[in-house]
């Protein structure tokens, strides 16, 4: 099976050019202010023009209003929204239905339990992804370069397609695909030389690894 990968949190051309030579199936851009790989949306625009027709674009964001959503739609024009807050399920379909891109549904996962209220999801989104969840006191509900229990994960590729993050990089990301069997991996911090800033070999290395099931 072929496995997709998402490189998120691009903020340069750089960045963008490794992620598309490397083979990602999408990138991602980050519209939270707390992140250091938040963007603008003018520079997202250039990015996601530079990236039409090459790869897939996602646009991330935390509790977004309607309106927010709106003017990333309307000026970046992503394939796909990835809502990483708290969104329950109506608000989830709602956004879906409002703006008729791909939606993906971050899922934050400490245990099993946690897992299982991706169930609560079907049909609202169109793609899980299991992240690993931050401490309480974490800024950033994601990005933060922790890896979770991937047993908690055990069964659910049989029932459910989704995507797997959390502290993956090109030493891990062969075993975790391994172990869990997701439909595609999702990476920012495990590319980065620095918080916020992408390492164009690190992008190569994670792509090579992740596509040929080969660690590097």
């Amino acid at each position: 099976m072929s496995i997709g990968a998402k490189i998120c949190g691009i903020t340069t051309p750089e960045a963008l050019d490794a992620a598309i030579n490397g083979g990602a199936d999408y990138v991602g851009f980050v519209f939270f202010s707390k992140s250091p790989r938040h963007i603008g949306i003018a520079r997202a625009k250039e990015l996601a023009d530079r990236a039409r027709g090459r790869v897939k674009t996602v646009a991330l964001t935390v509790d977004a209003s309607d309106d927010v959503l709106q003017e990333i739609v309307d000026e970046v024009a992503p394939d796909a929204l990835q809502l990483h807050g708290s969104e329950p399920p109506a608000r989830v379909a709602d956004i879906k239905r409002k703006f008729k891109r791909t939606v993906i549904k971050a899922v934050p996962v400490a245990t099993a339990a946690d897992v299982e209220k991706a169930a609560a999801y079907a049909g609202a989104a169109d793609l899980i992804l299991f992240d690993a969840k931050a401490s309480p006191d974490a800024d950033l509900p994601g990005g933060n370069g922790r890896v979770f229990d991937w047993g908690a994960l055990d069964g659910v590729s049989e029932k459910l397609a989704f995507m797997l993050s959390g502290g993956l990089d090109s030493d891990n990301v062969v075993e975790a695909i391994a172990r869990t069997r997701p439909i595609a991996v999702d990476v920012s911090s495990g590319v980065e030389m620095a918080p916020g800033v992408k390492d164009p070999d690190r992008i190569r290395r994670f792509l090579q690894a992740a596509k040929t099931g080969k660690q590097t």
